[in-house]
């Protein structure tokens, strides 16, 4: 690197969290190989892994989001989130919560999901023309959900009790259990969480022109999505109804099930905001039609577009992860985190109005989509998607990488002799 050009300096630090599995064997690859050697920049690193959670009480978790907010740029690697086959594999304290529901809930903000398109690649769901961005709302409902096993008959009840005034306190009586019992579980969201999803979803309509869907149960959860239906439509009339009529976008609302229905169907370029469970799912859905898993940035954006934190939507590739601890050939597409890194990059250098660093991130983004589309070097799950079977067709987890590195310097070599023309000139 330093023989084509000085290193790009970050002005502000990003924080880094580390992450569990194959997912970090990716991350630490990418950050030695394509972030360190070309940027001069101040990463505020938290681990994440799920030893380090147990350890830290999942104190390290909190101080993470803690330093997003303080810092406003986070790049996150994939977690684990244990369940009692884990708790029981690392000898967990505890079942730890989902460490992205921990922080969404600190920071606020909504997750948008966003396939990587890359012409070369087929999609599952051929005639999806352009990108669906799922909106989901990064703060309560399951991931922030008490429940409970159940062990016996008894009566479930609810209760809220009015810190102010007694007389608005509530009890309800929710079910009576038989013997044996059952589970249960409590979850909840708040008005300001929900406006500000609101207003996240509607301004990202309004940045990217498209029309924005938003779906729930209403139907059933009368109450709990109504009152998502209900906010959603006001902020809307309120303030940004004539913004939208002014771009020629529209706004509607729709039953979730007949939503997923007409996703199928529809050729794409809509934004669809879904409450954090149902977003969860739909933007894998949606991931995988578009050809894999393994495509898809998810960032997370508060309304007032100051707080961001940058992922990849897929998990810690576990299957991949025994492979590699067993010494054995692994080709697991990083494309997702490299753009989690890239993301951050970009979103830093746009706070901090520096535009080299903005244009460093384009350049890896680039670098990357043409290490498949041009020069036809992709990992197994790629390959499978053109149908190539042969070993010969892909390349290994860190030749991809690699092979994404000779691009990237190959763009900032271009870049430099251009440079250095236009100064003779």
């Amino acid at each position: 690197m330093s023989a084509l050009m000085s290193k790009v300096k970050v002005k502000n630090p990003i924080v880094e969290m580390d992450g569990d599995e194959q997912a970090r064997v990716m991350w630490h690859l990418i950050k030695r190989k394509l972030i360190l050697p070309y940027m001069d920049i101040n990463l505020k690193y938290f681990d994440l892994s799920i030893q380090n959670r147990d350890h830290t009480e999942d104190k390290i978790t909190k101080d993470s989001a803690l330093a997003t907010l303080k810092y406003q740029v986070a790049i996150k690697c994939a977690t684990i989130t244990p369940d009692e086959a884990r708790m029981k594999e690392f000898h967990l304290k505890k079942m730890w919560k989902s460490p992205n529901g921990t922080i969404r809930n600190i920071l606020g903000g909504t997750v948008f999901r966003e396939p990587i398109i890359i012409p070369k690649i087929p999609r599952l769901i051929k005639h999806w023309e352009s990108p669906i961005i799922v909106g989901r709302h990064a703060f309560g409902d399951q991931y922030k959900a008490v429940d409970l096993k159940i062990p016996d008959e008894g009566t479930l009840q609810i209760g809220y009790k009015d810190k102010l005034d007694g007389e608005k306190s509530m009890e309800r009586k929710v079910f009576e259990y038989p013997k044996r019992g059952g589970v249960v579980m409590i979850m909840y969201n708040t008005t300001d969480s929900i406006e500000d999803f609101a207003k996240a979803s509607f301004e990202l309509a309004l940045k990217r022109n498209l029309p924005l869907f938003f779906a729930t149960k209403n139907t059933i959860l009368k109450n709990y999505d109504g009152y998502f239906k209900d906010l959603f439509q006001k902020i809307f009339k309120e303030q940004f109804e004539q913004r939208f009529d002014a771009l020629g976008i529209t706004y509607e609302h729709r039953l979730i099930d007949d939503m997923v229905a007409q996703m199928l169907k529809s050729k794409g370029g809509f934004i669809l905001a879904l409450k954090n469970y149902d977003g969860d799912v739909q933007s894998d859905i949606v991931a995988q039609g578009f050809g894999s898993l393994g495509l898809m940035t998810s960032v997370l954006i508060t309304p007032d577009g100051k707080i961001f934190e940058s992922e990849a939507a897929h998990g810690t590739v576990t299957r991949h992860f025994r492979k590699h601890q067993h010494g054995e050939e692994t080709s697991t597409n990083s494309i997702a985190s490299i753009f989690a890194w890239s993301r951050g990059i970009i979103q830093r250098g746009k706070l901090d109005s520096t535009p080299d660093v903005v244009r460093f991130g384009q350049w890896l983004e680039k670098s990357t989509i043409d290490t498949v589309q041009i020069d036809n070097i992709m990992t197994k799950d790629l390959a499978l998607l053109l149908g190539k079977t042969s070993r010969s067709s892909y390349v290994t987890t860190e030749e991809f990488i690699e092979a994404v590195k000779n691009r990237l310097d190959k763009e900032l070599k271009k870049f430099n002799e251009q440079k250095n023309s236009k100064a003779k000139l």
